[in-house]
């Protein structure tokens, strides 16, 4: 059994710490996907390194995302490159032309 030193094991649960998720507020024991009931709200855990502790609520998914996947606030430059044109194509997945 090839085991990891405990040191290595500690850095990687404390690189985990703050780390935030999201878990809808629904009753019953149903699924609690984040896709099923978008309008739910929403409690938010912080990981503490032991726990998931209450951090606070949001009111629907859109606003646990926007806390969660904070934008970036300048987007990344990408240079404009000059259009291509469409060359005529001969691959399989390109339907045949009538008389063909």
């Amino acid at each position: 059994m090839d085991d990891e030193p405990l040191s290595d094991w500690a850095e990687r649960r404390d690189a985990k710490i703050g780390r935030l998720r999201a878990v809808p507020l629904v009753s019953g024991d149903g699924p609690k996907a984040a896709h099923l009931n978008p309008d739910a709200p929403r409690a938010i855990q912080r990981w503490n390194g032991y726990a998931w502790e209450p951090y606070g609520t949001v009111a629907n998914l859109a606003e646990a995302r926007r806390l969660l996947y904070p934008r970036v606030e300048e987007p990344p430059t990408v240079t404009d490159l000059p259009p291509q044109p469409l060359r005529a194509g001969r691959g399989r997945h390109r339907k045949p032309r009538p008389g063909e």
